[in-house]
C-alpha cells in the first residue's frame, strides 16, 4: 500500500448495521491499495474494527413511537453531530448503513453542504413496498445503493431511484451454519419431529403472538402426536417468552445461545414463524414455515393503504412465490395455524413444494458467489474513485 489514506465516513446505528459496517470495513482494508482511515458512527463490532466512534450508537436504538417522541431531541442533536462530523472530516466516500430514518437525514445534510463527498446507501430502505417515491429522492443525496435483496436493483429502476448494485445478503455467509449435516438430516426426518416456533424480536409481536402460537402448538400435538418444541429469542425479550412458554401445555425449549438456535435450524422439519428476516433463515435451512402477524386495526388500516407488494413475507418476495402460507390478523387463530402447520409435519404436497422452492435460492441470491462484504467494498471503493460501476 502506498499514498495518503482512503478516507471512509461510516454511519451505522443498530446491531444489524454496525455488524455489515465491520464486515465492509474488513473487505475495504484488504482491497484498498491505499491505508484505510475510517470514522463516524458504529457499534461494538466497528470498533473491534478500528473505529473511533463519534457517540455509542446504542443512544440510538430506540424502538416504539412513544420512545422516539421522547428521545427526539438526542436524535435530532445527533444527526446534526455526525453530520457536521462528516464534513469535517472530508471524507473520500461516506457509507451510510441501513436506519434510513436516521442516516438518511444524515446524507441529505451533508450533501446540501458539500456535494462533492460521494454517498453509498448499504442496505435500501423498502421503497418496493410503501413510500416508492423515496427512491427518486434518494438521487438528490445518494450517488449508489448496495442492495441485499435481489429484486431491489430492478425496483430502483422501475421507480427512477440511483444507480443500485446487488450485492447479496449477508445471510449467505451463515449458509453453513443453518443447514444440516447428514447426522442432523435425520434428526430432521426422526420423530418426534422437532418444530420451531419464532415469536419475533420485538415486545409488541410477543405480546401478540406468544397466546395464539402456544395454543396452535397444543391442537398440533393433539392431532399429531408428540413434538419437540424449541423457541429461539433474543435476550431482551428472553423473559417474557420464558414466562410464557412456562404456561404453555406444551413443553417447550426455549433458546437464547446463538450455537444452540442455529443446531436448531439446521434439525427442524417445520416452523410457526413472525413474519420477518427469519423466512429468509428458515427457507435457507430448508425449513418449511407458516408465517403469522398481527398488528393493531389502525396499523392494518393505513398497511392496506401504503403497502404494496403481493406477500408481507421476506422469503416469499425473493423467491417470487407465496410459497410460506401467510395467516395474520383476525385469522391467525390457533385452529387456523395449527390446521397449516400439520400438513408440513409430514411427506405432503404442502410440504413437497416449499422443499422445492428452498432448492432454487441460492441461484436467486447468488450464494456461493463472492461474499456481500466484499462485493460492496469493491462498489465503494469504485465510487469514491469517481469510476462507474456496473
Amino acid at each position: 500500500m502506498s499514498g495518503a489514506a482512503l478516507k471512509v465516513f461510516l454511519v451505522a446505528t443498530e446491531d444489524s448495521g454496525d455488524n455489515l459496517g465491520a464486515a465492509l470495513m474488513r473487505a475495504l482494508a484488504a482491497r484498498s491499495a491505499r491505508p484505510v482511515a475510517f470514522s463516524g458512527v458504529g457499534g461494538s463490532a466497528m470498533a473491534a474494527e478500528g473505529l473511533r466512534p463519534l457517540f455509542p450508537a446504542g443512544e440510538l436504538a430506540i424502538v416504539g413511537i412513544d420512545a422516539v417522541l421522547r428521545k427526539l431531541p438526542l436524535i435530532l442533536r445527533r444527526i446534526r453531530d455526525t453530520a457536521a462530523a462528516a464534513l469535517a472530516a472530508k471524507p473520500d466516500v461516506m457509507v451510510i448503513i441501513d436506519s434510513p430514518d436516521f442516516t438518511h437525514r444524515v446524507a441529505r445534510r451533508v450533501r446540501a453542504a458539500d456535494p462533492r463527498i460521494p454517498i453509498v446507501d448499504y442496505v435500501s430502505p423498502t421503497v418496493w413496498a410503501w413510500r416508492p417515491g423515496r427512491a427518486r429522492a434518494m438521487r438528490a443525496y445518494v450517488d449508489h445503493v448496495l442492495a441485499v435483496l435481489p429484486f431491489e436493483p430492478q425496483a430502483h429502476r422501475d421507480l427512477g431511484g440511483p444507480p443500485c448494485t446487488y450485492v447479496g445478503h449477508p445471510l449467505s455467509e451463515r449458509v453453513g451454519a443453518l443447514r444440516p449435516n447428514a447426522d442432523e438430516a435425520r434428526r430432521r426426518a426422526a420423530e418426534p419431529p422437532l418444530l420451531l416456533v419464532l415469536p419475533g424480536s420485538r415486545g409488541g409481536e410477543v405480546t401478540r403472538l406468544l397466546a395464539p402460537f402456544g395454543a396452535a402448538v397444543r391442537l398440533v400435538v393433539e392431532r399429531y402426536g408428540p413434538v419437540e418444541v424449541v423457541v429461539p429469542t433474543v435476550p431482551h425479550v428472553a423473559e417474557r417468552v420464558r414466562a410464557a412458554v412456562a404456561d404453555w401445555p406444551v413443553p417447550a425449549r426455549v433458546a437464547l445461545d446463538p450455537a444452540e438456535k442455529d443446531a436448531a435450524f439446521r434439525q427442524a422439519r417445520a416452523a410457526l414463524a413472525a413474519s420477518g428476516t427469519v423466512t429468509l433463515e428458515l427457507a435457507v435451512a430448508g425449513v418449511p414455515t407458516v408465517v403469522s402477524y398481527k398488528i393493531s386495526p389502525i396499523e392494518e388500516i393505513v398497511g392496506h393503504l401504503l403497502v404494496r407488494i403481493p406477500s408481507i413475507v421476506l422469503a416469499n418476495l425473493v423467491l417470487g412465490d407465496n410459497v410460506m402460507p401467510e395467516v395474520l390478523q383476525r385469522r391467525a387463530t390457533p385452529e387456523n395455524l395449527a390446521a397449516a402447520l400439520l400438513p408440513l409435519l409430514s411427506d405432503t404436497p404442502e410440504r413437497a413444494r416449499q422443499v422445492a422452492a428452498f432448492g432454487r435460492i441460492d441461484a436467486v441470491m447468488e450464494i456461493g458467489g463472492a461474499a456481500p462484504s466484499a462485493r460492496a467494498a469493491e462498489v465503494v471503493l469504485a465510487t469514491a474513485a469517481g469510476a462507474g460501476v456496473p
